[in-house]
């Protein structure tokens, strides 16, 4: 197989395993009622400080009609909780909850063995040149016009 059909049945192998990966990851009692969805609205809310909805969906490249459904869910379950600025009461504060935040841990320790084995098994040239394509292909992304 020359590179071109190599690199596509690749890439389009990896997004398709770690999605499912992910889920699978997701699947424990304890967050069973996440999606792959939530978990990465839980991922831009992160664990700083609040923050409001344009900026968490601006980092999901969303709108914040879209998010806020998603956020609803989110308060509903638990994982999410809303609080009105106190110099702006008309701005809303997303940040976790505690149970959140553990989804959130939960999350970036899949994520944290996921590099771990990637790193574990590359030279440190190897893991250049993965990480300067990946940052290509990132790239790509953010700049495609749909």
């Amino acid at each position: 197989m020359d590179s071109y059909g190599t690199l596509n049945e690749v890439l389009v192998n990896l997004f398709r395993d770690i999605l499912e990966i992910e889920e699978k990851a997701l699947a424990t009692s304890e967050f069973q009622d996440l999606t792959n969805n939530d978990m990465h609205v839980i991922e831009a809310i992160g664990m700083e400080q609040p923050k409001n909805m344009s900026a968490i969906a601006k980092t999901l490249s969303v709108t914040v009609g879209t998010l806020t459904i998603a956020m609803n869910s989110l308060v509903k379950k638990g994982y999410v909780t809303r609080e009105r600025g106190q110099a702006d009461r008309r701005v809303v504060y997303i940040s976790l909850s505690d149970k959140g935040r553990a989804a959130f841990e939960h999350h970036a320790r899949f994520h944290q063995e996921m590099i771990q084995s990637v790193t574990d098994r590359l030279s440190k040239e190897e893991l250049d040149a993965l990480t300067k394509a990946l940052t290509v292909l990132n790239q790509w992304f953010r700049e495609k016009e749909i």
